[in-house]
């Protein structure tokens, strides 16, 4: 891949590049702040139950912060590689100079958008639906009879990056082609994963999951054309990472291995000793010749807000680690341009410096294996799970009941693909779209009705 063939402002379903004072990337950014898609993350789990007493993060907050660290990794690694068409390719110049940022920050906009409620044990739960219902019985076959292999591994590894591509692609019902119509640049940054699920190989960090769904395999072709992306493999569908890929990876790493901890100390689950000695020693790390500990220690206990105090030390370690990032990036440019970088910026830096080591250390004993955290794990596992019960059999009937006609009857307009299809697998993703969307609120109200724990109208 080189820099200069990476980019452009062709758009998924359209055939013309828009005119006007925007840049097709700019109109990404738009299209995302004001969708409903985005607007529902603002009821998703990030780490802790929503809602609290204490302000803590969701999925939509911290879409935005990771859009705002985006945007400062884009501006400035932008600005390293402008440099290099200065005076031989304007194009070129003009995008990482000024619109690479607004790449980085749509990307980190859209890449939670395909999380459904409760966040990752969510995710889990589709998967454990059909692994645990495969021999389950649906008009007298078995449910795992219904799919071939590649839809079937699709299904069993439910993957919130690969919804995400489906969301701003699809063309759901009554709805315009291309579905948010957004650039192929935008779109293959967030493509972390650009493999199908039966390339899954967790020794290669672009195969560590999937990244689409098979519903969307034709846009993806188009999608790695477009971009210049090198194949690895055509059967099974394997490439290698857009460049672009590594600096929104970068944001969403910096913020949530960093604001968590800042969140955990708010609710008490963190003592402000733990987190601010956590921060101070990456600073320490990451410049140990510098004094830059002591300077920032000194104005942090200056600060007579405690949470202000920690919040400030957030932001300098932010700042610290986005620095870094762009560094090293610019550093692997060449590895990274021709497929060969297996690692993320944010673990290289880790692995050279340790900076990141006692802070996940503490976020997986402390934060993440907190009572409060799993008690909504495992309420949002159970909740998908039971949703999934009551709609996929209904889905898959030939010969519905009249129950199984009232549940049909509950999926939205847009989500009614499956009324002009036969696939069995098409009539699932109707389901996973419908279920992915909702948000822990919805998913648990639903949940409760059609369970009659609660009846509606009756208080």
């Amino acid at each position: 891949m080189e820099f200069q063939h990476i980019y452009s402002e062709k758009r998924v379903g359209a055939d013309k590049i828009p005119e006007g004072p925007r840049s097709g990337f700019q109109r990404d950014y738009d299209r995302l702040i004001f969708s409903s898609a985005f607007r529902r993350l603002q009821n998703k789990t990030q780490v802790f139950p929503l809602p609290g007493t204490a302000f803590v993060h969701n999925r939509l907050t911290h879409s935005l912060e990771v859009a705002s660290v985006g945007r400062s990794l884009g501006k400035m690694t932008g600005e390293l590689i402008s440099s290099q068409f200065k005076t031989s390719n304007e194009d070129a110049y003009e995008f990482y100079r000024y619109e690479l940022p607004n790449v980085i920050a749509a990307a980190c906009l859209a890449h939670d958008i395909g999380n459904p409620a409760f966040g990752h044990s969510g995710e889990k739960a589709i998967s454990a639906y059909f692994i645990d219902h495969e021999n389950e019985k649906v008009d007298g076959a078995a449910l795992r009879s219904y799919f071939n292999n590649r839809e079937w591994t699709d299904i069993t590894n439910f993957e919130g990056n690969a919804n995400a591509i489906r969301v701003l692609t699809h063309r759901f019902r009554g709805r315009f082609a291309g579905g948010f119509g957004l650039t192929y640049t935008t779109i293959a940054s967030i493509l972390k994963y650009p493999c199908e699920s039966i390339a899954i190989d967790k020794k290669f960090k672009h195969r560590k999951k999937f990244g689409f769904f098979q519903s969307e395999r034709t846009i993806i072709e188009q999608l790695v054309q477009e971009s210049g992306m090198i194949q690895e493999s055509a059967n099974p569908f394997i490439y290698k990472r857009h460049p672009f890929v590594y600096l929104v990876e970068a944001a969403d790493d910096i913020c949530y291995s960093i604001v968590d901890m800042e969140d955990a100390h708010r609710l008490g689950i963190l003592q402000e000793s733990e987190v601010s000695g956590a921060f101070l020693e990456l600073v320490q790390n990451m410049h140990p010749a510098t004094g830059d500990r002591d300077k920032i220690y000194g104005n942090y206990k200056k600060i007579e807000d405690r949470n202000e105090a920690i919040a400030f030390l957030r932001a300098k370690v932010i700042n610290i680690l986005t620095n870094e990032a762009v560094r090293v990036f610019y550093e692997n440019r060449e590895q990274i341009l021709s497929g060969n970088f297996n690692n993320s910026l944010i673990d290289l830096i880790n692995e050279r410096t340790g900076a990141l080591k006692n802070i996940q250390e503490i976020s997986y004993n402390k934060i993440y294996r907190h009572d409060t955290v799993i008690q909504i794990e495992i309420a949002g596992y159970n909740v998908m799970s039971e949703l999934l019960g009551i709609f996929i059999p209904a889905l898959l009937k030939q010969q519905p009941s009249h129950k199984d006609q009232s549940v049909l009857k509950l999926i939205p307009y847009q989500y009614t693909d499956f009324e002009t299809s036969d696939s069995a697998y098409e009539k699932v993703m109707a389901a996973l779209d419908l279920l992915s969307g909702m948000t822990d609120e919805y998913a648990t109200e639903l949940y409760r009705r059609l369970k009659g724990i609660v009846i509606p109208g009756h208080g």
